[in-house]
């Protein structure tokens, strides 16, 4: 005899996971080990749906195989249970719930992750084209929307919504499923609802608050879960257990929001199960009371850890020492952006102080005094296991907006009110299980991208990023993935320049990093920073650094320090946006300042109003990104390069980091309109003041533009340069003693800046000389050219002759060589000499020519040469 069965107290899941195992078993009887629930129980005597029999008429000594749907807990399954150590029975699970120690296990497990059991077996039904009935689909939809909770869970899936997509298809009926789900409470369960409310206790425990209700009926109430989610919706907590005693026994359900309580163990210690998020378990010939103390001990025993202070703070922190003048405290406030300061006496914490409490120092003539004498010794510290709740309350309660954290005396690190609301922020998503707001291609703020990390990323990627995490967690740091491959990857486009940011001792990680992976690295101990070369994927790693100017336009000076401070340095709030990597938080999406909300507007933006004053180059760099991504430069950056252009500070830059960014626009961007948008903010006359775009300007570099697309369609594997092709477009237009100026400004490299000087005048001077019909007169001027000289005479004709001559010189004429060599003319018998280039140089004249092409014509000049 086969059975098909379920577990005690069963629901529509059960009965539909019944229903469509006895499609795939048709020999098999359906038969519930125990009671079910009210609903379930009013269905079946209204429409009889499968014959179903009774546990008590089984001859359980027959039975040879077992099917078991919707659970695997041996405690769940009635008298079935003894029939697990029967090793000759063969036994089949099909479930939706994750495996736990001690579930049963069979000789078939169809184990999945999807919110309802139901959904495995529709999804099975299809794929075999063993097509339900329009009443079968309905069965099996109840199912899936009961506990899905019509499709609402955080444990819904995608497949569980296509397989209720493929259920209406097959007719199911959602008059019968919506009259048959939980909608409205009864009276008789508000009441019950209301007693659990009012005996509901709070507990709190590593953080997490639980609620623990009790209600007692003497009559079977039926099914509990719905008053499990009423209650959680009703309040604010993070998991919530109700107790409801009836009939001799007591049904626990459990819910929870937050990962550290999955009360799916809970329940397993009660001999009952479910998901992480939702469980339930019965229990028989025990008390109310024994049951919540019980309870209790277990939850403390199964909580995972929240967040503590070590995990949201910054470090390391920027301090001064107790005997430091308070004018010197200002300006260290000032150079790093800060508003507190820990004060130290030596290497221990003593206090802290303030911008408002040195503001008026100073204002009171203080300058010279010591911090230690207004740093304030008694405000509030934590240790770096003070769970971020206690944290919250401290700073609310104390009105203190910087908490040291110190440990044995030392201050390890520090918590800001940003870093604690944004903290909050994170976690109210994720309990609320938010998922994408606009389309799946763009996440919100908070969101966890992991899933999209395993999708666009290749996997060797992918693998390489999780196993930083787990680096850099043994070392106790944390890693970031930063810079342009997050923000492309919003952008929905592929970018494999991987750069990692870690909070701690960035050449130790990637040390390490490279013994696990068999790895070179190579580090630069003065900056901080390494390489990684896996394979054929380079990781830059950097230790998070902050920066600050000395003087307007001048390089940075670095130092150590936090993510935020590191991510605050960088130029755009686009290019702000972080991915960290430790595997407790693996994918999750760190923005500070706006990065995503400027990526969805198109906007470029800078982090602060002195952006332009510490590095001026950033407002080329704002032109640049703006026409590479088809983005506009807010009103207010607009303003602020203005403004840098009015104070002159563009003066003071050096040449050559003016240089670069002009060389990576003529390579990312479409150069015609990014030189036509910097001369429109007055850029172009910070390389020299009588640049301007012209209409002459512009055809040059138009047909510039044109000359390019040409070459590049003969598929040479020459490649040109395209900086010094638009650079000596942009100089065509000016006088020699403005060009050299113009170069010198700019500092080009010496090869390149040679080929700009020399190569205008000669095209000028070629120019000059044209039309050239002879081919050799032709190679005679070419051949002595650069290629971007010669691609730059060819822009700069209007002449479709002379175009055709150069075109004519580039694709035929500078190929061409000549057959016979030294060896060949020794060979021939003549005597070793200057005699040699005269002859191979007449020789290459009559082939460019057309006269000679074999190298029996070849030896027939020679001889006739020699002859002459």
């Amino acid at each position: 005899m086969d059975i098909i069965t379920s577990h005690i107290n069963a629901d529509f899941d059960s009965l539909a996971s019944m229903v469509a195992a006895k499609k795939l078993y048709p020999d098999a009887e359906i038969v519930f080990p125990g009671s079910q629930e009210k609903n379930l129980r009013d269905f079946i005597e209204v429409f009889h749906p499968v014959k179903i029999k009774r546990i008590k008429d089984i001859d359980l000594s027959r039975v040879e195989k077992l099917v078991i749907v919707d659970t695997k807990i041996p405690g769940r399954i009635g008298p079935f249970a003894e029939l697990l150590a029967n090793k000759k029975i063969k036994i089949h699970i099909y479930d939706h719930h994750p495996f736990t120690k001690g579930d049963i296990r069979g000789e078939l497990e169809k184990i999945e992750n999807v919110g309802a059991t139901a959904t495995i077996f529709t999804e099975i039904l299809k794929n075999r084209k063993l097509h339900p009935t329009p009443f079968e689909a309905t069965i099996l939809a109840l199912g899936i929307y009961e506990e899905t909770g019509c499709l609402l869970f955080p444990s819904t899936t995608e497949r569980d919504l296509l397989a209720a997509a493929y259920l209406l298809k097959r007719g199911a009926n959602l008059n019968i499923t919506s009259s048959f789900l939980k909608m409205e409470l009864s009276m008789e369960e508000f009441d019950i609802l209301n007693e659990l409310v009012q005996s509901a206790k709070e507990i709190v425990t590593q953080g997490i608050r639980i609620k623990i209700a009790k209600a007692s009926r003497e009559r079977y109430l039926g099914d509990a879960a719905h008053l499990a989610h009423r209650m959680m919706d009703m309040e604010d907590i993070d998991a919530v257990i109700i107790l409801i005693e009836m009939e001799g026994k007591i049904v626990m359900v459990a819910r929870s929001r937050v990962p550290e309580l999955d009360v799916s163990k809970v329940m397993k210690e009660f001999g009952g199960g479910g998901h992480p998020t939702a469980a339930s378990s019965t229990i028989k010939e025990s008390s109310l009371e024994v049951i919540e103390e019980k309870l209790t001990d277990i939850i403390n025993m199964n909580i995972k850890p929240g967040k503590v202070a070590s995990d949201i703070m910054t470090r390391p922190v920027i301090h001064i020492q107790w005997d430091i003048p308070v004018k010197e405290a200002e300006s260290m406030m000032t150079r790093y952006g800060v508003n507190v300061l820990p004060v130290l006496k030596e290497d221990r914490y003593a206090g802290l102080i303030s911008r408002e409490i040195v503001e008026k120092a100073l204002f009171h003539g203080f300058g010279k005094s010591r911090a230690m004498d207004f740093s304030t010794p008694d405000a509030i510290t934590v240790n770096p296991q003070t769970p971020i709740r206690k944290i919250e309350t401290l700073m609310i309660e104390q009105n203190q907006r910087f908490m040291p954290v110190v440990e044995h005396g030392k201050i390890v690190g520090a918590i800001t009110r940003t870093d604690l609301l944004r903290t909050l922020y994170e976690e109210f998503l994720r309990r609320r299980k938010i998922e994408e707001t606009i389309t799946r291609e763009k996440p919100t703020i908070g969101r966890n991208l992991s899933s999209w990390f395993k999708e666009k990323f290749p996997p060797e990627i992918h693998n390489l990023l999780r196993l930083s995490g787990e680096v850099a967690e043994e070392l106790g740091f944390n890693a970031y993935l930063v810079g342009g491959s997050v923000r492309d990857l919003l952008r929905g486009e592929e970018n494999l320049d991987l750069d990692i940011v870690i909070e701690g001792d960035g050449i130790a990680f990637a040390r390490a990093f490279g013994e696990k992976l068999h790895a070179k690295v190579r580090t630069h101990q003065k900056f901080g920073t390494a390489q990684i070369f896996a394979d054929r994927i380079k990781l830059d790693v950097a230790t998070a650094r902050t920066e600050y100017y000395e003087s307007p336009a001048s390089l940075p000076k670095v130092e150590t320090s936090s993510i935020k401070k590191d991510l605050y340095r960088r130029d755009f709030t686009i290019n702000t946006l972080a991915v960290k990597l430790n595997l407790r938080d693996f994918g999750l999406l760190i923005d500070f300042f706006g990065g995503q909300r400027d990526l969805r507007e198109k906007s470029i933006r800078v982090l602060h109003n002195l952006s332009f004053v510490e590095d001026p180059t950033r407002a080329f760099r704002a032109i640049r990104f703006a026409e590479r991504f088809g983005f506009k430069i807010s009103r207010h950056t607009e303003n602020l390069i203005k403004s840098t252009i009015e104070m002159n500070l563009f003066s003071i830059l050096s040449g050559p980091r003016l240089y670069e960014e002009l060389r990576l626009s003529f390579h990312e961007t479409e150069p015609i309109k990014t030189l036509k948008k910097l001369s429109g903010y007055g850029l172009l006359k910070v390389i020299h003041p009588n640049l301007a775009f012209t209409e002459e300007l512009e055809a040059t570099l138009r047909s510039m533009q044109e000359t390019l697309s040409w070459f590049n369609l003969l598929f040479l594997e020459e490649k040109p340069d395209k900086g010094i092709l638009y650079l000596m477009a942009l100089f065509s237009g000016l006088k020699d003693e403005d060009m050299k100026a113009a170069a010198e400004r700019l500092s080009p490299p010496p090869r390149i800046r040679d080929i700009i000087l020399r190569g205008i005048p000669q095209v000028r001077n070629i120019l000059g000389r044209f039309p050239v019909s002879d081919p050799v007169e032709a190679h005679k001027i070419f051949s002595n050219l650069e290629l971007e000289i010669t691609l730059f005479l060819m822009a700069l004709s209007k002449d479709r002759k002379i175009q055709k001559v150069i075109s004519h010189y580039l694709t035929e004429l500078r190929n061409i060589k000549t057959i016979l060599t030294g060896d060949d003319l020794k060979g021939m018998g003549i005597q070793p000499g200057p005699v040699y280039s005269k002859i191979l140089k007449k020789l290459l004249e009559e082939k460019l020519r057309g006269l000679v092409n074999t190298r029996e014509d070849e030896e027939k000049f020679v001889r006739s040469l020699i002859q002459g």
